[in-house]
């Protein structure tokens, strides 16, 4: 009788331990669906927060509604949205940096024309300023004696002078590039016009470099041959013109439409080189 009476009892009473975990279950399921929604409109470093904070709670016990745990998950990703503010606004823009560099330019142009200017070399030095560098023009009979590369004494001070406004802005990249117009030379120490004009451009960097404050990594030296003419090979004027050294005060900061207008210029120039080297 006792049995049957137990029996009854069970059978109004049935099992609700399932209950337990099922409601734990849907709590945690509530809490995921409204963390969810919350990082809806949020960026990735929140996104990466709140999953350290889901991976805190399961490994470790803690629970993830607790009011302590969100405030300082706020407070932290506060700190950090600060803290990028703070970089990027310290850091200047590019529009900053390129206004620099053109009043450094201008500065590093007034300083070589005042030289220029009261040392009577306006026929053998000039400048240039334009949007992909700074360029210096020397030409041959300022430097070297005919057919030679050795840098003449009085060129050498001028090397050490143009170093020396160079110096106060050490982090620009320099080329030193050589040229000569289309006579031939054949000679023991140069076999044509390439070695003529990559040497000269290799001994008057040399002189450069004798200044200490710059960086040889930023400094290069090319041998152009006659193949880079400014002007008509065809009189000795135009030749005198062609036979140079060029130094190139390279920009840093240059607009991607700047820079095609500038190969489209170089390529125009090579064009208008060949047809006026063609006799």
């Amino acid at each position: 009788m006792s049995k049957k009476h137990r029996r009854e009892e069970d059978d109004e009473h049935p099992d609700e331990s399932w209950l337990l975990p099922y409601s734990d279950l849907m709590t945690l399921l509530l809490a995921l669906f409204i963390v969810l929604y919350a990082a809806s409109s949020v960026n990735i470093s929140k996104l990466e927060e709140l999953s350290h904070a889901f991976d805190n709670a399961f490994s470790s016990g803690i629970n993830i509604l607790d009011k302590n745990a969100l405030i300082k998950a706020t407070d932290e990703q506060n700190k950090h949205q600060q803290q990028r503010h703070e970089d990027v606004g310290a850091r200047p823009n590019k529009e900053q940096l390129k206004q620099e560099e053109q009043e450094n330019l201008e500065n590093l142009k007034k300083k070589l024309d005042s030289y220029i200017k009261q040392n009577g070399l306006s026929t053998q030095l000039q400048t240039q300023l334009n949007q992909s560098q700074l360029l210096i023009t020397i030409r041959d009979n300022a430097l070297f004696p005919s057919g030679s590369a050795d840098v003449k004494p009085d060129a050498q001070k001028l090397a050490v002078a143009i170093g020396q406004m160079l110096q106060s802005y050490p982090d620009y990249e320099v080329i030193v590039s050589g040229h000569t117009d289309n006579e031939p030379i054949n000679t023991q120490e140069f076999a044509s016009n390439w070695e003529l004009s990559s040497k000269r451009a290799i001994n008057f960097m040399k002189i450069l470099l004798q200044n200490p404050a710059f960086d040889p990594k930023k400094f290069s030296a090319i041998g152009y041959g006659e193949y880079r003419p400014v002007d008509t090979n065809n009189t000795a004027e135009g030749r005198a013109k062609n036979r140079r050294v060029e130094v190139s005060i390279l920009r840093k900061y240059t607009d991607t439409a700047t820079d095609d207008t500038v190969l489209d210029a170089i390529a125009a120039q090579d064009q208008k080189d060949a047809s006026t080297a063609s006799p």
